[in-house]
């Protein structure tokens, strides 16, 4: 028998990974909506200050702003749906609603490395070209970056996910607790080249080539450093830090959920599985606010006083 007799119409997926935790499930519901919440709750106070006080109206800020609101996007993206599953029976999920979820998360997963890549570009001019920094990050430049971070990623993974759409499948099994685009062409019924190929580019433009140049940025950076005096090393340490934080937390996030679509989950730790699964769109979203909050001292200055201010 063929491949193609064994194609099934697939209505919904079911999404495998979660175990039958029976009575944990409402702590662990309350657990998640508590981190969501708080998700929710940092991020918009980050987004808040940035947007009304116009001393943070630059550059560096705008981008922290913009990091903000991604993890707010890939947040509501990930989390209703999750919340859902925890208290829920069965775990099917409509094939609508799962691809729907597919574009939230990876478009997600490439504005946040495009809007680090912009930021590490904006940390090499402050710190090597500081006399030239008004003239190389203009208002033009910020808005052209952030329109390219933004509709590159969107344009390309909409087109990998109108080719994965088209996929005849042989099943509906995800070994996920969220829908993602390569288990879903794993149950091809046919040979995914043109697949793998367009995946293997848009994965280069949207994640690599931002790994590489973030590298060679802080290369670039650590050299000057190098040069330079010992109050010049401070300071730049201090502002390139918040950053460096959120992307090596990043990196890593990403580099465990790649691998886990790569392995064979069933062989795993259920419970292991399911944090390299979760890390991926709960930490970084959690940890940005907090660090941008509490490192960089013009946020910080703004957030401790509007506190101040609703408490008298």
């Amino acid at each position: 028998m063929s491949e193609m007799e064994n194609e099934t119409i697939v209505f919904h997926f079911n999404l495998t990974m979660f175990a039958d935790i029976g009575y944990y499930r409402y702590p662990a519901f309350v657990l998640c909506l508590l981190l969501f919440a708080l998700i929710v709750f940092a991020n918009l106070v980050i987004i808040l200050i940035i947007s009304r006080e116009r001393a943070l109206h630059e550059p560096m800020y705008i981008f922290i702003a913009f990091l903000s609101v991604n993890s707010l996007y890939g947040s509501s993206g990930f989390f209703p749906r999750f919340l859902m599953d925890l208290l829920a029976d069965t775990h099917l999920i409509a094939r609508p609603a799962c691809f729907t979820q597919i574009y939230i998360i990876c478009t997600y997963a490439s504005y946040e490395m495009m809007i680090l890549g912009i930021m590490a570009y904006d940390r090499y001019v402050a710190v090597c070209h500081p006399l030239h920094y008004h003239s190389k990050m203009t208002s033009k430049t910020l808005w052209g970056l952030t329109a390219f971070a933004w509709l590159c990623p969107a344009f390309s993974l909409g087109m990998c996910l109108y080719l994965t759409i088209r996929l005849p499948l042989c099943g509906n099994n995800l070994v996920k607790v969220y829908c993602a685009l390569w288990n879903i062409t794993k149950l091809s019924c046919v040979y995914t080249l043109i697949n793998n190929i367009f995946g293997f580019l848009v994965t280069t433009n949207m994640l690599i080539i931002p790994l590489v140049y973030v590298l060679y940025t802080y290369f670039q950076i650590i050299l000057v450093c190098r040069r330079s005096s010992s109050e010049f090393k401070s300071k730049a340490f201090k502002t390139c830090l918040p950053h460096t934080i959120s992307f090596v937390s990043y990196s890593l996030c990403l580099f465990f959920d790649v691998a886990l679509s790569r392995v064979n989950v069933e062989k795993l730790n259920p419970l292991l599985a399911v944090i390299f699964s979760l890390e991926f769109v709960i930490v970084p979203p959690i940890l940005n606010p907090f660090v941008y909050g509490l490192r960089l001292p013009e946020i910080r200055k703004h957030i401790v006083s509007v506190t101040l201010l609703n408490s008298t």
